[in-house]
């Protein structure tokens, strides 16, 4: 219950900050208040706005259906994670690029069993908390190896790193490391708790290290592909 109610105040705080800004804009340009030079400053803040209550909205119901065991209609199949994770790396490189922040993608070719939709969602999340906790001009480093009977996705940073002690919450929903600078970084507070869910739907292991000021390391084991474990 006591949860519930953190997430129904989260979920109003972070609506309403949005939802207040485009009706304050709206309204000044429904009076006439605005001078036409302007008309396309507020317009385009009302937009983006608008876009970041509609990726909020959609985080809540994808949590929501991961919530009730119900990832999708997906059916789970070998997928390759390395071709994943050059996906996400080429969506990713414009904003990468706009911080001059390098990204790099290492390893092989890995199959794991599961939802291709689930499994990018892992990759694009990770690589894109890497890139908007990165420190400017620095890197991102993204790999897919084998250890043993395991295939490994590694997302590595040098950002601001999480305070000790509190390296469990950032998987916890609306948690940010930088609290004072959410805005700016952008994001809905729910990528990590997506991972998460996802990685618990895919039974891999999440392994989280990280240094205040010098950067984290995000680590998901997966169960090997039945067809490459098959001696």
């Amino acid at each position: 219950e006591q949860l519930r109610r953190e997430f129904t105040a989260n979920v109003s705080h972070e609506l309403k900050t949005p939802l207040h800004t485009i009706a304050g804009y709206a309204e000044m340009l429904a009076s006439g208040m605005v001078q036409s030079d302007d008309v396309p400053k507020f317009s385009a803040q009302i937009l983006s706005d608008a876009k970041r209550m509609t990726a909020l909205v959609e985080d809540i119901l994808r949590l929501s259906h991961l919530d009730e065991g119900a990832p999708g209609q997906e059916r789970r199949q070998g997928i390759d994670l390395y071709a994943l994770c050059e996906r996400a790396v080429a969506s990713l490189a414009e904003a990468a690029r706009q911080r001059g922040i390098a990204i790099s993608l290492t390893g092989s070719r890995q199959r794991v069993d599961g939802a291709e939709k689930l499994l990018a969602e892992i990759i694009f999340n990770l690589c894109d908390n890497a890139i908007k906790y990165n420190q400017e001009n620095g890197h991102v480093a993204v790999s897919v190896t084998r250890e043993g009977d395991r295939v490994v996705l590694t997302v590595q940073d040098m950002g601001i790193g999480i305070p000790p002690g509190e390296t469990d919450r950032v998987f916890e929903r609306f948690y940010r490391v930088d609290k004072s600078h959410s805005k700016e970084i952008g994001g809905t507070g729910l990528g990590l708790s997506i991972v998460k869910h996802a990685a618990a739907y895919h039974d891999a292991k999440i392994q989280l290290d990280s240094q205040l000021g010098r950067g984290t390391r995000v680590r998901v084991l997966f169960p090997l592909s039945q067809k490459e474990a098959q001696p």
